[in-house]
């Protein structure tokens, strides 16, 4: 067996592969912004717009940055942005968000509580679609991509998907008018559910899908609450009242119960289908997982 160097091992540390895929990604979305910012503002184009097309080249840089580190530093292929079945992925991953959270608003009505008010032009949906699309993408690569990935090597899928889950909600613990209850429901409707998709299928396009339907169906279609941040333009102007339990109150119906129960139902589905797909660290031989320690060097 060939010695491992002190050098090797810090590389091959799952803590300094999480830390420095969160620098390369969070340095390429903020230079993609400031640079697409000040070009466009040279533009004519209406604000929405600009908006528009630097969420997609942030976006677009982010996923760049990603495959060319990790292709670099962990030397395979970045298989979780393969294009294989990426149209199915995209259309079923959407196809799970718009369900789930039409339901989470559908017991808000059949409870009274859904009020429409006005249908808007559709250019309202310009800018939940770009905030929808964006986050997706950004906040996918960071705690499926890295964080959850890189732990699911070491700690295997059932505790890394708890651990990642919680972080996610806690993140959440942030926006304006969270709770831990808020937070816990974050953390077990979409961190559970997000990571789940990841292990279905081993592509993140899949997970990318779910969260940008939910969140722009939530904000740019049914105009409401998303994570307690504030209401932007939507194609629905409506009024939600009600018990906070089924409405969410000021953090907006993530923090619903029924949306709780709606994902941590399909959570429960795609762990069962992704059975064979699982990841036990304790199954590994010590010889296998010394080997892959020569690989991460620049």
């Amino acid at each position: 067996m060939e010695s491992i160097t002190t050098k090797q091992r810090i590389l091959n540390s799952p803590l300094t592969r999480i830390i420095l895929g969160l620098l390369v990604c969070f340095i390429a979305f903020i230079i993609a912004q400031q640079i697409a910012g000040k070009v466009l503002d040279l533009t004519s184009l209406n604000r929405n717009y600009r908006n528009l097309i630097k969420g997609i080249i942030a976006s677009t840089m982010v996923i760049s940055a990603y495959i060319f580190f990790f292709r670099k530093y962990e030397k395979r292929e970045i298989t979780e942005f393969s294009s294989k079945r990426i149209a199915k992925y995209i259309i079923a991953g959407t196809l799970i968000g718009v369900i789930l959270q039409c339901l989470t608003i559908l017991i808000i009505f059949f409870n009274n509580g859904f009020e429409i008010v006005s249908i808007n032009p559709i250019s309202n949906i310009i800018i939940p679609l770009t905030i929808a699309f964006t986050l997706a993408v950004f906040e996918e690569i960071l705690i499926r991509g890295i964080i959850f990935r890189i732990m699911e090597e070491k700690l295997g899928s059932y505790i890394s998907l708890l651990i990642s889950a919680i972080i996610f909600g806690a993140l959440h613990l942030a926006n304006p008018n969270s709770t831990l209850i808020s937070g816990l429901c974050v953390a077990i409707e979409a961190g559970l559910l997000l990571g789940s998709a990841y292990i279905y299928t081993r592509n993140l396009w899949f997970p990318i899908a779910i969260h940008f339907a939910w969140n722009f169906m939530q904000s740019g279609f049914f105009g409401a609450i998303t994570s307690a941040n504030e209401n932007t333009t939507s194609l629905l102007t409506t009024k939600i009242t009600g018990n906070q339990l089924t409405t969410g109150g000021e953090f907006g119906p993530e923090g619903t119960i029924q949306a709780t129960i709606f994902c941590l139902f399909a959570s429960i589905i795609l762990l069962q289908l992704s059975k064979n797909k699982l990841i036990n660290p304790y199954s590994k031989k010590e010889t296998a997982c010394n080997n892959v320690l020569t690989k991460y060097e620049f």
